[in-house]
């Protein structure tokens, strides 16, 4: 199994982006984080689902808009978040930043009792996309997402793994 995904992720890097880079062309994207995959001073199981969508205001620039959702280990935390993406021209690397705001949802005090957290992050992202075609991609990526408020309890850093769609 090992090899065969080494040969597909070796046979997809030989694809290149050409035009969707451009002004103009919009982004829509799913991802998926955790398993294993992030770590976070939180322990035990961590998940994350995340859905985007993107507009290239120049060419090689995009302002995008995010919406997901994680979980850690008896709490889940809704995000909310902005950003900008920059692709260098002519390849598929990015690198990314933004705001994102998470609203957190605690569970089992010392009484049962349930509370809610505000967090602000600064996520930092850096990735590769590879063309399946002209349109869908996948994209693995490495970020960190620092956060202001809980900054060694709440920063998490890890693999995200993505579909993206560029029209």
């Amino acid at each position: 199994m090992k090899k065969i995904f080494i040969a597909l992720l070796l046979a997809t890097f030989t694809l290149s982006a050409s035009a969707q880079f451009e002004k103009g062309t919009k982004y829509v994207n799913a991802s998926l984080s955790g398993f294993g995959l992030s770590y976070s001073k939180q322990p035990g199981f961590c998940m994350n689902i995340e859905a985007a969508g993107g507009y290239f205001f120049v060419n090689n620039w995009m302002v995008k808009g995010l919406i997901g959702w994680d979980h850690v280990a008896g709490s889940n935390q809704f995000d909310l978040g902005a950003g900008v993406r920059y692709y260098m021209q002519d390849h598929g690397f990015f690198f990314g930043t933004g705001i994102k705001y998470g609203l957190v949802g605690v569970s089992g005090g010392d009484f049962g009792e349930s509370s809610v957290l505000h967090n602000v992050y600064l996520p930092l992202e850096a990735g590769y996309c590879f063309f399946l075609n002209d349109h869908v991609t996948l994209e693995p990526s490495l970020y960190v997402d620092m956060c202001f408020n809980h900054f060694k309890e709440a920063t998490k850093v890890g693999l995200k793994l993505s579909f993206g769609y560029y029209f």
